[in-house]
């Protein structure tokens, strides 16, 4: 089961920096599944449907969410029908925080979790839902993203799923990590996948904006920074054991992974 994860897109600059690698990618990889994690989409708040169904038409079969998930109540509008998956630890929100996907007869189960630390006390425990998931949906192959602040509670997430979950990515923080590997009893980890989007503003919002708020403590609101993208994205092999750190940035020669 080959698998192509794509770091949160964040606005119009992420979704043509998707859009001018996905094809490339499926060649070198033959990805087997596509995911994206899609929370930051539209202008950096959530997703809309014209977004979500472009998606589709470039072959993405899961998108994962985060923190903004309901920053755009369109996706209140057909979350329900969709291959959009929410955080699981959400209580009683709509959609599902999981998807299971049949291909070649194989069964993936695709789970999106929330993390607590610095975020939101009043999720539900993310260490205790996916427990009850995986307890009552069988399937081939499991795959996470753990959508969260603390790299200590993903860390800690992942040693205590690894052997049990196949593969375990991380994202929120907008900044790929260098820990991509093989935790010792078989689970594919990566502290944070990375942001798809503006490579010069500050974790996708324009420098600015960002600046001025360190500075003064007040600035407008957000808005997508411009210049060169970026692309941050990890390859899954999961009968091979295999994870693979990609990264590729506008007008520079790139190798795929790194």
């Amino acid at each position: 089961m080959k698998i192509l994860f794509f770091g949160d897109i964040y606005g119009d600059s992420g979704i043509k920096a998707f859009e001018e690698s996905i094809d490339s990618l499926k060649e070198k990889y033959r990805p087997n599944l596509v995911v994206v994690n899609g929370e930051n989409s539209a202008n950096g708040r959530g997703i809309n449907k014209s977004i979500y169904t472009n998606y589709m038409k470039k072959g993405v079969n899961v998108i994962t969410m985060g923190n903004w998930t309901w920053g755009n109540k369109e996706l209140l509008t057909f979350i329900d029908n969709s291959n959009v998956i929410r955080p699981a630890n959400f209580k009683n929100a709509p959609g599902s925080g999981y998807k299971t996907i049949n291909i070649n007869n194989e069964k993936i189960l695709v789970i999106n979790v929330l993390g607590r630390t610095f975020m939101n006390a009043n999720l539900a425990n993310p260490f205790e839902t996916v427990e009850a998931i995986i307890e009552n949906e069988k399937a081939d192959y499991i795959l996470i993203d753990f959508h969260a602040e603390a790299t200590s509670e993903k860390v800690a997430f992942g040693i205590y799923f690894d052997g049990k979950i196949d593969a375990i990515v991380g994202t929120h923080t907008h900044v790929q990590t260098n820990d991509a590997r093989v935790l010792p009893k078989g689970t594919l980890y990566i502290t944070d996948v990375g942001m798809t989007g503006p490579l010069d503003g500050v974790i996708g919002v324009d420098k600015d904006i960002v600046i001025s708020r360190f500075l003064t403590g007040y600035s407008g609101g957000n808005i997508v920074a411009s210049g060169k993208k970026q692309v941050n994205a990890v390859f899954l092999d999961l009968k091979a054991k295999k994870i693979e750190n990609i990264k590729i940035i506008d007008g520079e020669n790139n190798e795929f992974n790194r």
